[in-house]
């Protein structure tokens, strides 16, 4: 082998290198990163609905946990039905 086949060889691994790497930073930046981060940011807003549900729970009477629930409910945008004492979450208004 001579020293013009060995340069080739070194080029070749290098090309192949950097465009494996250009693929998969390419691949993380536009599905892996943005699909983990939502995951997060859902198991973190799951996690902390489940630890407000539990305070809720563990308040002393009734009028004590509507009294909250609506709270949080106005603090998030929404509608607090009095009849149901549910949250009607706000639409977002698009472009559309």
């Amino acid at each position: 082998m001579s020293v013009g086949d060995a340069i080739r060889i070194g080029l070749g691994a290098l090309v192949g290198a950097l465009l494996t790497f250009a693929i998969f930073g390419t691949l993380n930046a536009l599905l892996w990163l943005p699909a983990a981060e939502k995951h997060g940011r859902d198991l973190e807003a799951a996690d902390l609905t489940a630890a407000t549900n539990k305070a809720i729970g563990e308040l002393s009477n009734a009028a004590d946990q509507a009294r909250v629930r609506r709270r949080l409910c106005s603090e998030r945008g929404g509608l607090y039905h009095y009849d149901t004492g549910e949250c009607v979450e706000a639409k977002p208004v698009g472009n559309d």
